[in-house]
């Protein structure tokens, strides 16, 4: 095979809120932190293990503009991207480097936004439901002619 392959693929929460930037021009970009966990047992003590990588993700334009909208911390979220590692110096004139995961693709998977909206929905789901249960049951009372 003469390619090569740059794809990365996770699903996890984002660790802070979207920290955005625009440029002259109208383009923007996006950072976060996404957390992704392995969990197993330690097979000598049995005790169960959590394993937690961080990764620094970056978002361009639309994509970055939906991300803050709709995403905060706690948010789980299926991203794919590639690999990129760059460097830059520093005010102390050290070199620093970071690899991030530059996003392609992404698809909201919880939200908390999402989850206080069904929350509200279904309190006030249950509120209706409640009344019509009580209303229906109030209209039939005294009907014994019923085949069940």
């Amino acid at each position: 095979m003469n390619g090569t392959v740059n794809k990365v693929v996770l699903i996890g929460h984002l660790g802070d809120e979207i920290k955005m930037h625009y440029f002259d021009g109208g383009n923007c970009i996006g950072r976060f932190p996404l957390a992704t966990n392995e969990v197993y047992i330690n097979k000598s003590t049995g005790e169960k293990i959590t394993s937690t990588e961080w990764h620094n993700i970056v978002v361009r334009n639309k994509a970055a503009e939906i991300c803050e909208k709709y995403l905060s911390k706690g948010d789980k979220i299926y991203i794919e991207g590639r690999i990129k590692s760059r460097q830059w110096q520093a005010e102390d004139g050290t070199t620093k480097y970071t690899t991030e995961i530059q996003v392609t693709e992404f698809t909201f998977l919880t939200t908390k936004k999402d989850s206080e909206a069904n929350s509200k929905q279904n309190d006030s789901n249950a509120i209706s439901n409640s009344d019509k249960k009580t209303n229906f049951d109030h209209e039939n009372s005294g009907n014994d002619d019923l085949p069940f």
